[in-house]
């Protein structure tokens, strides 16, 4: 049995096959990974434009009346330039006329007879967005690499990116192993329960940013394990099954894995929930073995089998770490392993515990946000203790 650090050092130290390019449609990319650096092809804004209503004027004059000589709405040039006592009306985002370096917000100006205003506010900020401000021509808007997201694609819309260079997806296979599964249209016997885990799978791996196909359930026999095993290994670059990897009668997945000629790298680790966790690997493709249990399963998946699925896509992808105040007690009886408790924010923002009664709650998950890890030899963590929080 490894820690869990150990299994951490092995994800990323672990050789991995990073995916060819494909050119798409910017449209077609979300949740896939640029190739490519994004690179904005004009200045922006594109010239001195007005952040607000008002007018535009020069700094100089705004003690005094001033006439209005022009009416400049967005998206029109203006044909007039702003001489001593003068201003133009303009709408934000409107370009700035010359001769102008400043413009006063409508609201602090009151309107006068024969199309002359005066400021009668005191601020003194120009409300101007100069010429490239934001963004000069050529600049890196969107490094290679970047897991792709809606906030994105408005950012090469912007820029003109319409066709861009990203890496082909990763392929997933997803299994569940067991007699007892059922699928969830169907009604359980006695002896069954419902196959959670691979529905749950499926959508954490395509999250992830890579293709998941599921291909059934596996049942307790060397001959399933070995046909269904091998044809997902075949069809993908990466399998994750869930249950038969731990070392029950019939959990005959590390024995089948060695047979398909891979190495298990761990398969055993000292953590909580999720202890028979295991990775193996060969031929370019890798095998998740992640616990029958769906608290474990998903646990495992976003601590570890998101790390993998990082490094194939080609990204670094940081835990999202925040650290957050206990809003109570975190206590438990044993601590032999690394423990994860599943926690929410309150209404003050402090981490919570949530009703969690072990590895198959799975309704614990309803209102988690993310866990908390307890140490090998820490018993407690005190109400008002500053402490780390990964979040999903």
């Amino acid at each position: 049995m490894i820690s869990f650090e150990e299994a951490r050092r092995i994800i990323l130290e672990t050789p991995v096959k990073v995916k060819e390019a494909e050119e798409i449609d910017f449209m077609d990319s979300m949740n896939r990974v640029l190739a490519e650096d994004i690179r904005s092809d004009m200045n922006m804004p594109p010239f001195d434009k007005t952040a607000v209503d008002g007018f535009a004027c020069r700094k100089s004059d705004i003690s005094k009346p001033l006439k209005v000589i022009e009416h400049v709405p967005a998206g029109q040039m203006p044909q007039k330039e702003i001489g001593e006592g003068e201003c133009s009306k303009v709408m934000t985002g409107a370009p700035v006329p010359k001769g102008a370096d400043m413009v006063l917000m409508v609201e602090d100006c009151e309107e006068l007879a024969d199309s002359y205003i005066q400021y009668t506010g005191t601020s003194k900020s120009g409300n101007i967005c100069f010429l490239a401000e934001d963004i000069a021509k050529n600049d890196v808007v969107l490094p290679a690499n970047t897991l792709i997201k809606s906030q994105h694609i408005a950012v090469m819309a912007a820029v003109g990116a319409t066709k861009i260079k990203v890496f082909s997806k990763v392929k997933a296979a997803i299994l569940s192993t067991g007699d007892e599964l059922v699928e969830p249209q169907v009604k359980p016997g006695s002896s069954q329960i419902r196959n959670s885990n691979s529905w749950q799978l499926l959508t954490q791996v395509k999250r992830a940013g890579a293709d998941a196909e599921y291909m059934g359930i596996v049942l307790d026999t060397m001959d399933d394990t070995r046909e269904k095993l091998s044809k997902a290994i075949e069809n993908s670059d990466i399998v994750f099954l869930s249950g038969g990897v731990s070392s029950g009668d019939y959990d005959y997945v590390p024995v089948i894995m060695k047979e398909l000629g891979l190495e298990i790298l761990f398969d055993s680790i000292a953590v909580q929930p999720g202890r028979p966790t295991t990775l193996a690997a060969g031929k370019g493709k890798f095998v998740f073995g992640l616990p029958g249990n769906p608290v474990s399963s998903f646990v495992q998946f976003e601590l570890l089998g998101k790390m993998l699925m990082a490094r194939m896509n080609n990204i670094e992808m940081p835990d999202r770490i925040v650290k957050c105040v206990c809003g109570a007690d975190f206590t438990r009886k044993k601590a032999k392993r690394k423990s994860f408790y599943p926690v929410k924010l309150n209404e003050k923002g402090e981490i919570v515990p949530i009703e969690y009664h072990g590895s198959a709650h799975i309704n614990s998950l309803n209102d988690a946000e993310g866990a908390i890890a307890m140490d090998i030899g820490v018993m407690e963590i005190k109400k008002g203790t500053l402490t780390d929080v990964r979040f999903f």
